[in-house]
Parts: structure tokens; C-alpha cells; sequence
């Protein structure tokens, strides 16, 4: 299995030789629900991940997304629910959960007095990588994070983007079958951010992968399937495709024309067969079609008809920041203003 690379020294990613049955792995999420005082985090979360899968796990600040991702990696216990990871309960087996998870908080908890080779030692340890094998993952997990050339410098002299790459590294380093990162990218240059998700993407194929990030288009290119929260409650599970297609409504097109100037453009647009709206915008007509109607082919003759010289009639491609506004952009409510999107309950947790 090869994972390419900008950075100068490659490796292969492989597995370790202990390996639990594939038949296991996977993340399995029941009803959980989080309370501080009268506030939801979480409310009655669920959903299923399978091995082979990258989730991203998207939603605006306070919508529950890390005070989930310490629910399944047992740094907090929900107020109801239950999860299993790897086929392990969080309340019954906490400690098989925990050893059985690679995690990347948000702000990566690093010694930063530490050299980084010493550092990937201790995690190791920590972590119960056997000795015999512990040379060879920390030399893996430095070639593959791209660390190599920084494994003698005091991770406080790295710059952000290197320090999460060592995050990355720790967190692969006992080859857990389940990993879940927040914000994996942050900090990161635009080079740094494409080895990271080739990385992800190369690791999704064996493991299951749960990741939050605020780029949406990072998300997009790099998961399989899109979890949305909003408010504590999922709002949206599916590919990226799929929630276009189900949250966006039909087809929208960009027509610009070159017609006289006393012609009714826009209320001969609104007259035509499978229009629903029409919106003016920097010189050219959006229009939304009625359901499932396609009227690029009405524009086109009734330009001609009308003389009018089409300059441009494109499809109207809906992104997955479209999805995202549309299912967390609400108007604000009484009992919303009690509290900010940073709730007590997300501020306490640390929650983005």
C-alpha cells in the first residue's frame, strides 16, 4: 500500500503484524447525549462507521463535534447512550476502547522540551508497543508523518505544522484500527495540508477514520461520507454527492444574455416552463428549477425567439459549504439567545 508524498523521504505504510479481525472494527454510536445543567452538548447521537470508511465529522462552533469525539474515546462519560469502537463498549471496557483508538485532539498535548524521536519513545511505551517492535513504528510513523529530517529537534523548535505531524505520528503509532482527529489539519501550509489528507485517505482504506475540520473543502476531498451536527443533533449523514442532491433541491443554472435594453428579461425567465425563482446577480440570472425539470433547453429557444444573444447558460454546481449553510444557518430564536454557539457546556469541554 503506497502513500505518496511532497516530503523527501518515503515510506510504506504498513501494518503491524498484531491484528484484530476486520469483523470488528468500526464505530457504533447509540442514543448518546450530553448535559451540563439545563444545556445539551450532545442529543441523542447516533450513527455506525465501518472499517474502511473516513467520516467527516462537520458542524458550526458549539454544535457538539469534539464533546462527541471525547465520548468515544472515553475522556468524558455521556449523560445517556453508549457507543462501542472496534466492537469494545465505552462503559463496560474503557481501557480496550482507549487502547484500541488512535486520537488527535484539537491542541495536541506535546512535551514540547522533548526531542521528537524521544518523545514518539515515550508515546510508544505509553501506548504498549511492544519492544521489539518499537524501533521500526517510531522509524515508520517519522518517515510517513515526514518527520525524519526533525527526529533530534525539541518539538517547542518545530513550527505548528511539524508539531502536528508529530500529533499524526503518536497517534498512528500502535496502529490502532480506529482513529479519530480533530482539526488534523490545522496550522498546516498547503502542501503539508495535501500529504496529510493522501495520508488519511491512504489509512481510511484499512482503519476506520473519524475526522472534524472547519475546511469544508478539505472534507470534500478527502472523506467518504459527510456527518453534520447542529445543536448537539445530527442534521445530515451521507456522501457529499447525496446531500447536494437531497438538502439543495434541483437544478440551478447561471444564464447571462446580451438583449436590448427595455427587454423584460427577468419576467420572461420567471414565465418559462420549469422555472421555480430568478435571481439577479452581478449581471447574470440565476435560476432554480421545479424539481426534478431540467429548463436549460426553454432558456436556450427562448433567447432565440426573442433574439437574444446567450452568452453563457451553466450548471450551477451546489458545494458542500452550500449544504452546510443551509442546514446550520437558522434564524435565531428566543430560547437561542440564551446562550452563544460558545454554550457553557462547549467552552468547559473545549469544544470548536
Amino acid at each position: 500500500m503506497k502513500v505518496t508524498f511532497l516530503a523527501t523521504t518515503r515510506r510504506r505504510f504498513r501494518p503491524s503484524t498484531t491484528r484484530l479481525s476486520v469483523d470488528l472494527m468500526g464505530i457504533t454510536a447509540s442514543n448518546l447525549t450530553k448535559v451540563y445543567g439545563d444545556q445539551k452538548a450532545v442529543d441523542d447521537v447516533s450513527f455506525e462507521m465501518s472499517t474502511g470508511e473516513v467520516l467527516g465529522f462537520l458542524g458550526p462552533n458549539g454544535a457538539g463535534k469534539t464533546t462527541t469525539m471525547r465520548i468515544l474515546t472515553c475522556y468524558l462519560d455521556p449523560t445517556a447512550g453508549t457507543a462501542t469502537l472496534d466492537g469494545y463498549d465505552i462503559h463496560e471496557h474503557p481501557e480496550a476502547v482507549r487502547r484500541r483508538i488512535g486520537y488527535l485532539p484539537e491542541n495536541t498535548p506535546l512535551y514540547t522540551d522533548m526531542p521528537v524521536i524521544d518523545y514518539l519513545r515515550l508515546s510508544a511505551d505509553l501506548q504498549s508497543v511492544p519492544e521489539a517492535e518499537m524501533d521500526d513504528r517510531i522509524r515508520e510513523m517519522m518517515d510517513v508523518c515526514g518527520l525524519g529530517p526533525e527526529r533530534h529537534k525539541r518539538i517547542g523548535e518545530l513550527s505548528k505544522g511539524f508539531q502536528q505531524r508529530v500529533g499524526l505520528a503518536q497517534a498512528l503509532l500502535h496502529d490502532p484500527p480506529v482513529l479519530i482527529l480533530d482539526e488534523p489539519t490545522t496550522g498546516l501550509d498547503p502542501n503539508q495540508i495535501v500529504e496529510i489528507r493522501e495520508l488519511i485517505k491512504e489509512i481510511g482504506k484499512e482503519k476506520t477514520v473519524m475526522l472534524s475540520s472547519h475546511i469544508l473543502k478539505e472534507v470534500e476531498m478527502t472523506c467518504d461520507r459527510i456527518l453534520i451536527i447542529d445543536q448537539g443533533r445530527i442534521v445530515a449523514d451521507g456522501a457529499t454527492e447525496e446531500l447536494r442532491q437531497q438538502f439543495m433541491g434541483g437544478t440551478r443554472l447561471r444564464v447571462t444574455v446580451d438583449a436590448p435594453g427595455d427587454a423584460d428579461v427577468d419576467g420572461a425567465f420567471k414565465t418559462l416552463d420549469g422555472v421555480a425563482s430568478v435571481q439577479r446577480t452581478n449581471g447574470s440570472y440565476e435560476l432554480a428549477a421545479e424539481g426534478d425539470t431540467e429548463p436549460a433547453a426553454n432558456v436556450f429557444r427562448l433567447c432565440a425567439d426573442r433574439g437574444w444573444v446567450l452568452t453563457e447558460l451553466t450548471p450551477i454546481e451546489s458545494s458542500l459549504e452550500d449544504v452546510f449553510r443551509d442546514l446550520t444557518e437558522t434564524p435565531e430564536t428566543p430560547s437561542d439567545t440564551k446562550t452563544s454557539s460558545d454554550t457553557p457546556a462547549e467552552t468547559t469541554t473545549g469544544e470548536v
